[in-house]
């Protein structure tokens, strides 16, 4: 099978960061996903929550799992993190740690 030749690069965690601040949209290509933590990181949280919406797959749900651990709903949080196959992280692991975690295993894909 032949690779088509518009096939997108990978982009990482330091050029994601780097589009937050010199771009005035998230990247074309991107994920609702990766477009929701691209709202979040420029403080749109309600943008980033329409995007996490949008995506029904389990991405969506960890996003939106995350966005509802920020706003401090940790029960809302727990609910979409289920939705999402995953678990709350540690009390100790903070939201800017999680967001990079986050962006990084989405951007690895």
């Amino acid at each position: 099978m032949e690779t088509p030749a518009h096939t997108l690069r990978r982009m990482s965690v330091a050029e994601l960061q780097q589009a937050i601040t010199r771009d005035a949209a998230p990247p074309a290509d991107a994920s609702l996903a990766v477009q929701a933590l691209w709202h979040d990181a420029r403080g749109d949280w309600a943008r980033a929550h329409d995007c996490a919406q949008e995506d029904s797959g389990r991405d969506g749900s960890w996003i939106h799992a995350y966005l509802h651990r920020k706003e401090g709903d940790r029960g809302n949080a727990a609910y979409w993190y289920s939705r999402a196959g995953r678990t709350m992280p540690a009390a100790g692991v903070s939201l800017a740690e999680e967001w990079v975690s986050v962006a990084r295993e989405l951007l690895a894909r």
